[in-house]
């Protein structure tokens, strides 16, 4: 069973970055555009309306698994920095404090920043063929024994 879970590892990922990007592409297009049941936030206003213009540009780029990793980074510190200057001082935990959005974003996109895109994304078609050996060189590392030094 574990083989099969280990085979469908990176189509899943791919899944989960798709669902991930595109909830929170959702969320920046409520913000900026007052569709979806959200407030629309003025044109300019610090934080709302630059934070919503980040979730819109790097949600579509991480669903669509384009520069998977640079849009998740910039998406995972906008939610940091919205947990710890917005929700945090409200109070200390998540729960309290109606940060859990905010949380759970930051660490899912940290999380695609490490793994990358997965096997279906668009940065497997425009990505350099160096990429593609690196990560085949990784693959054939983990498969292969441990050298003692």
């Amino acid at each position: 069973m574990l083989i099969r879970l280990n085979q469908a590892q990176p189509y899943v990922l791919s899944l989960f970055r798709l669902v991930v990007g595109l909830l929170f592409a959702f969320h920046g297009a409520a913000t900026l555009f007052g569709v979806l049941g959200g407030n629309q936030a003025e044109t300019g206003a610090w934080p709302g309306w630059y934070a919503a213009l980040i979730q819109l540009v790097c949600g579509a780029l991480v669903a669509l698994g384009l520069g998977t990793r640079a849009a998740a980074f910039l998406a995972s510190g906008s939610m940091a920095y919205a947990y710890f200057k917005v929700h945090q001082p409200e109070a200390f935990l998540p729960l309290q404090n109606g940060g859990e959005p905010s949380a759970m974003f930051c660490w899912a996109f940290l999380l695609l920043v490490f793994t990358g895109p997965g096997a279906v994304a668009l940065d497997r078609f425009f990505g350099s063929r160096s990429t593609a050996a690196t990560a085949e060189d990784a693959t054939r590392r983990d498969k292969a024994p441990a050298v003692p030094v």
